[in-house]
């Protein structure tokens, strides 16, 4: 018995050590805004780093919020490191404005891009890394794809949308409560063209609050699908055909915006990159706070063999 229990106590801690070998990871503030973790591959060099821009809201470096904890992109990077590449995912600026005394209604959409630039120009700097490559998700699909045109190397787009920011809320407005449909379609041209509205339905105050309107204006302005055009790199889109907060369509769209782009539909993946084989969104949901679920099995090989192609 005491020979079995040996046994046993070593296999575990050489099944343990073998998953600590597959990533090391380290703290890394880039400035007073941008504090994040560099991931790495603890055999050998990685060629090529991943920069991770999050999706909208206080969504942190993992892919977290306050009651939505999934641990995606921190699934996503150690997946990476395990494939010999390193990546670096940070906090929003979103998580300092209180410790910066940075008001709401100051923060603009450039804001984000220019953090994501700073960091690229930090690891150009270091000159560690041969390819630097933006992924963005949903939101930080196109904060990354602004941030791309100068020194990325390469994009990638994971559940990013294809169309203004007011026109992506309109269409979800018009599928969960038709009624204030045309009311945020005039609120938002309202926005558009004088630069704050007072004409919204109290149910939508989380969306058109005068403290957030300046940063809408901000972003609306972004079309994505002519940003996409405009980059002369190497572009990768991604979608889940159950990704319930992004369709399909719109990484069509993306791709036919940038022909040359590479497009992967991943056939039951969901925003945040889970597999789920049904229909029924309360089980998609109920995933977003999951965090012991895996990935879904064909986005690491996906993003794997693009960022190898680089190499």
């Amino acid at each position: 018995m005491r020979n079995i229990l040996f046994a046993f106590l070593i296999l575990l801690i050489s099944q343990g050590s073998f998953a600590q070998e597959e990533y090391m990871e380290e703290d890394l503030k880039i400035d007073q805004f941008t504090e994040g973790t560099l991931t790495s591959p603890t055999t050998g060099e990685a060629k090529s780093l991943v920069i991770f821009v999050q999706g909208s809201g206080p969504t942190d470096r993992n892919g977290n919020q306050a009651l939505m904890k999934n641990d995606g992109m921190k699934k996503i990077a150690r997946e990476l490191a395990a494939n010999g590449i390193a990546s670096y995912r940070f906090d929003k600026r979103i998580f300092k404005m209180n410790e910066l005394n940075i008001k709401e209604e100051d923060l603009r959409f450039e804001d984000l891009v220019n953090d994501v630039e700073k960091i690229l120009n930090y690891f150009e700097e270091r000159d560690t890394y041969n390819e630097l490559v933006i992924a963005g998700h949903s939101q930080g699909s196109l904060v990354g794809m602004l941030a791309a045109r100068e020194k990325a190397d390469a994009y990638i787009s994971l559940a990013g949308a294809a169309q203004p920011i007011d026109n992506v809320i309109v269409e979800q407005i018009d599928k969960m409560a038709p009624q204030l449909t045309e009311n945020a379609r005039t609120a938002f041209n309202e926005i558009r063209e004088n630069g704050q509205t007072t004409n919204y339905s109290p149910m939508l105050e989380n969306i058109f609050k005068p403290s957030v309107q300046p940063y809408m204006q901000s972003w609306m302005k972004y079309d994505p699908a002519e940003e996409i055009e405009k980059l002369d790199i190497p572009v990768l889109i991604i979608n889940g055909t159950s990704d319930i907060q992004v369709e399909v369509k719109e990484a069509e769209m993306l791709k036919n915006a940038g022909p040359d782009s590479r497009l992967e539909i991943v056939e039951n993946m969901n925003h945040i990159f889970r597999e789920i084989k049904t229909d029924d969104r309360l089980v998609n949901t109920k995933s977003y706070n999951e965090p012991n679920l895996p990935l879904h099995p064909q986005l690491i090989p996906i993003i794997t063999d693009f960022i190898k192609e680089l190499e």
